[in-house]
C-alpha cells in the first residue's frame, strides 16, 4: 500500500496544483513510484475531437515527469469553470463517491506514493442534489493527512487561519503550511509567515517563489508528512 496525502488549498487559484507538481517532482526525483489523483476537476479545456483534457492532471504530469497515464488521475472532468458539483449538474455527469474512491484505492496499490488535489478550498461540494458528498468526505474516508497551500500575499492570515480552525473542528489532520508567490523581501510576506505559524501552531514547510522549478523542503520532511 501506498504512503498518502492531500494537498488543500485556502481558496481557488493560489497555487495548489503548481505545488502538488512541485511534490510530485520531489519524489520523483527520489525514484519513488508517485502518482497524482483529484477527485473531481472543473474548467477544462477540449481537444479538436471534443474530449476533455484534465488540465491540472496535465500540468502536475509535465513538471514532475511521473509516468502515471493521465487516464488514472481523475475520475470526474468537467469544462465548467465552476464548482465540480454545479458543473456535474450542469454536464449531467455526477460524482459517484464508490467510484472515487475505487479509482484511489487502485493508484494506493500500484503505487509507492499517491498525492491527492482538492477542488478549490477544503469547504467544497463535490455533489449537492439527492446525494450530499462534500470533499472532505473524501478525505475522512481514507484517513488523509492534509498540507495547506496559502498565498504569501495579503489576507492569507485570515485564509490560512480560517481553513485550519475549520478542518481542526471537523477533525481533519493539518500537516503544515507551504506558501506560494513568496517574496522574501516583501516584510508583508515574512511576517504572514510568522503570524499564520503563530496562530495556528503549525510551520510554515516551504516557500515557493515566482516560477521556482523545485520545491525547497528535505524528502525526509516531505516523506514525514505522508500517512
Amino acid at each position: 500500500m501506498s504512503k498518502n496525502l492531500f494537498i488543500t488549498g485556502t481558496g481557488t487559484d493560489v497555487g495548489k496544483t503548481y505545488v502538488t507538481g512541485l511534490i510530485l517532482k520531489k519524489l520523483n526525483q527520489n525514484n519513488k513510484k508517485a502518482a497524482y489523483y483529484k477527485a473531481a476537476m472543473s474548467g477544462n479545456d477540449r481537444k479538436p475531437d471534443g474530449s476533455l483534457i484534465a488540465g491540472d492532471a496535465l500540468h502536475v504530469k509535465t513538471i514532475s515527469s511521473i509516468t502515471q497515464p493521465l487516464e488514472e488521475m481523475c475520475p470526474y472532468i468537467y469544462e465548467q469553470a465552476v464548482s465540480p458539483h454545479l458543473a456535474a449538474k450542469l454536464e449531467q455527469n455526477p460524482v459517484d463517491m464508490q467510484k472515487v474512491l475505487q479509482n484511489f484505492d487502485y493508484l494506493c496499490d500500484k503505487y509507492d506514493y499517491v498525492t491527492a488535489e482538492g477542488s478549490g478550498g477544503i469547504i467544497c461540494p463535490l455533489r449537492f442534489d439527492n446525494q450530499k458528498i462534500m470533499l472532505e468526505d473524501f478525505i475522512k474516508s481514507r484517513n488523509l493527512n492534509c498540507l495547506i497551500v496559502a498565498d504569501a500575499g495579503l489576507g492569507t492570515i485570515n485564509s490560512v487561519v480560517l481553513t485550519y480552525e475549520y478542518m481542526k473542528l471537523h477533525n481533519i489532520s493539518a500537516k503544515g503550511i507551504i506558501f506560494n508567490n513568496f517574496e522574501p523581501e516583501n516584510p508583508m510576506h515574512t511576517d504572514n509567515l510568522l503570524m499564520c505559524e503563530h496562530l495556528t501552531g503549525l510551520k510554515v514547510l516551504a516557500c515557493v517563489k515566482n516560477e521556482d522549478t523545485d520545491l525547497n523542503i528535505s524528502f525526509k520532511t516531505l516523506n514525514s508528512l505522508y500517512n
